[in-house]
């Protein structure tokens, strides 16, 4: 979590012509991604702690818990843009030379997530019994829920503040403090679960405050990195009215991005439930096991994100090809490696999560079908880093109502035709895993195929 110079996170080394090529470039590739990996793995660990503990409570409490936690991860990952915007703009004007504007661009998006952390805490206190009365909760499970939810929101503000942040270190090539951070904030919520839930008393509530304090100190961590660099080079730390502006404005686009690939998520999900308890079953097992390779592949589309926005604010357009190529072989041979994994091991991992032997049949089966299409995803994730990185964000938008506009027929062709069991959860993860993720492919390989998205310098 210090300020030590390095080649990683000086982009003189790309203005001079020193540009890292081979295994120099997977070095810093790599350097990049590990982290970044960490990072992401880190953060789950809040949710499967908080069931470790709760769950001893009784099943009306986990099952509160279960609901309740879903929601709220719902709206953080709603605005995860604050990370991939101030990643890409923090980026591109450090590469251009520019670091006192990149990390008040940074600035700008952390302000920007105090203002919606704020909002969004403020309306999930208030309709917390709404919104769990709508999710069809049972009475016992109801006001287990409602706790969670309330306790938790005034966390938000720390969430959202953690992702603008880490956007910001990731634009200055950092994913180490992130990953530190993220690591230490796991291990604390051990300790405040424990005060609270059973030193204290408060149930799922005090779970609910356990995360709500360690995210706020995560946050707060992370703002106290970034602003100690700020103070280095002379930024202001104080808001900005038309910074906020621009930051909501270039993150808007992937705001719709990220609402087309939740929509694809849910329908699929819909399309599981309607199949019968055998396939929704085997299909959580499935999501969960992309999930963690999900959490790989957005790692090198993490480090695809800042290097493309430091090499286009430098004005290097054959280092950002260089990177992109390099980036995308590496996201195509993890993609491949994940899928011989998932498809070699799928019969010994389902029984992990089930005795059901149709449940672990299907289990396997989706696995296999899901480890063949993980190449494509590898490609996809790293050239949305890409454009991301780039500040395509309008483009995204639109490539990502294409391909739910795509994906939808063929998600209710699923849900009308394919049996449950092995045969309909084969036929779901062929729809999803292979025909969205290929459609998301033809868009962003046919807009990285040209130039248009290649803008030089401090972006558009």
């Amino acid at each position: 979590m210090d300020d030590t110079p390095d080649m990683l996170a000086d982009p003189r080394h790309l203005r001079e012509g020193h540009r890292p090529k081979g295994r120099a470039l997977d070095r810093q590739i790599l350097a990049l991604a590990v982290p970044a990996l960490g990072a992401l793995v880190a953060e789950p660990l809040f949710v499967l702690i908080d069931s470790a503990m709760v769950g001893h409570l009784g099943t009306a409490e986990l099952a509160g818990l279960s609901l309740s936690s879903t929601l709220l991860t719902t709206a953080v990952g709603i605005f995860v843009f604050l990370a991939y915007a101030t990643t890409a703009a923090t980026a591109r004007r450090v590469g251009a030379g520019d670091r006192a504007g990149g990390v008040s661009a940074g600035i700008d998006g952390m302000w920007l997530a105090v203002v919606l952390g704020s909002l969004t805490a403020g309306g999930l206190l208030l309709a917390a019994p709404w919104l769990v009365a709508a999710m069809g909760a049972p009475a016992a499970v109801e006001p287990h829920a409602v706790a969670y939810l309330r306790w938790s929101a005034p966390g938000l503000v720390g969430m959202l503040l953690v992702l603008a942040a880490t956007g910001t270190l990731r634009g200055l090539l950092d994913t180490r403090t992130p990953f530190v951070v993220a690591v230490a904030g796991a291990v604390s919520n051990i300790g405040l679960n424990a005060l609270f839930i059973y030193g204290l008393g408060m149930g799922v509530a005090g779970s609910g405050l356990g995360t709500a304090t360690a995210q706020t100190a995560m946050g707060l961590a992370l703002v106290l990195v970034v602003l100690r660099r700020a103070r280095g080079i002379g930024v202001s730390l104080r808001p900005r009215g038309a910074g906020i502006w621009s930051a909501a404005r270039s993150g808007a686009p992937l705001l719709v991005r990220t609402l087309t690939l939740r929509g694809a998520i849910l329908a699929t999900v819909a399309v599981a439930t309607s199949l019968g308890a055998v396939s929704l079953a085997a299909h959580q097992v499935v999501n969960a096991m992309w999930g963690l390779a999900a959490f790989a592949l957005d790692a090198l589309a993490i480090a695809a994100q800042a290097m493309v926005g430091q090499a286009l604010g430098a004005g290097d357009p054959g280092h950002v090809r260089a990177l992109m190529r390099r980036c995308l072989q590496w996201g195509t041979a993890a993609g491949a490696l994940l899928g011989v994994l998932f498809a070699a091991a799928g019969w010994w991992l389902a029984p992990l999560f089930t005795g059901d032997d149709d449940v672990r049949l299907a289990a396997a089966v989706g696995l296999a079908v899901a480890g063949a299409c993980l190449p494509v995803a590898g490609w996809v994730y790293v050239l949305d880093g890409v454009l991301i990185g780039a500040g395509d964000g309008r483009y995204l938008a639109w490539a990502g109502v294409l391909t739910l506009v795509v994906y939808l027929p063929l998600a209710w062709a699923v849900q009308e035709f394919a049996p449950d069991g092995a045969a309909g959860l084969a036929w779901l993860w062929a729809a999803f895993g292979g025909a969205f993720m290929t459609a998301r492919a033809i868009t962003t390989g046919l807009r990285a195929r040209g130039t248009s998205w290649m803008v030089l310098g401090t972006g558009r």
